[in-house]
């Protein structure tokens, strides 16, 4: 992706990508040209190809780095312990609050995966399964434990994938709870769906992880 050296270029980049992200999120993706991003950005459509060659790669540019900021953002927080409790506890509240500030670039992630080319979804989806693959090892260390009573690894896996994902379908910050309530709320109910014990107090003790 060519990219104009210097502060300004950075800075227009920057607005292009979030400006494209609240477009794409409130009118999707094939309704939302290059010549109203140009617009909403403040700057001529041709100038949108020194960034992106393409509406797609723009596309597929918002999505990967979605991705890739989530895997960094589970590495940076992730537990050094073998507890799969605790790897769970702090897998649930990373997702949820990562998902939360980023509710626009999430709904675009989620909804225009369908956008792509296949070349470009292959890719969108091996970090979507790298990632995902940290909560089935998390699962699959609990069972062998037997901190966590799971029948079937990857439905658990996609049941929990889909259940914190869906916080920013209905939370709005100026709701009734915290995001951290909220995270905790739903960490209740995953350690219950994975049958660990005593969930609350499990809530408790990692809830500083």
């Amino acid at each position: 992706m060519a990219r104009t050296t210097g502060s300004d270029g950075e800075k227009t980049e920057a607005a292009i990508r979030e400006a494209a992200i609240n477009l794409i999120a409130r009118f999707g993706y094939e309704a939302v040209s290059m010549r109203q991003l140009a617009a909403e950005v403040g700057v001529q459509a041709a100038a949108l190809y020194r960034y992106f060659p393409n509406k797609e790669d723009l596309l597929f540019t918002l999505m990967r780095e979605h991705m890739e900021g989530l895997q960094a953002a589970w590495i940076q927080v992730r537990p050094t312990g073998s507890d799969p409790r605790a790897r769970l506890a702090a897998f649930v509240r990373n997702h949820i609050r990562f998902h939360v500030e980023r509710r626009h670039s999430t709904h675009v992630s989620n909804m225009e995966l369908r956008s792509l080319s296949h070349d470009n979804l292959t890719h969108i989806l091996r970090l979507r399964t790298a990632y995902e693959k940290e909560l089935r090892q998390i699962l699959r260390d609990g069972a062998d434990a037997r901190a966590f009573v799971v029948d079937d690894i990857g439905l658990t896996a996609i049941a929990i994938i889909q259940m914190i994902t869906g916080v920013i379908v209905w939370f709005r910050p100026d709701e009734r709870l915290s995001v951290a309530e909220v995270a905790e709320t739903y960490l209740a109910m995953t350690m219950r769906l994975t049958g660990a014990e005593s969930p609350r107090e499990v809530q408790h003790v990692h809830a500083h992880a």
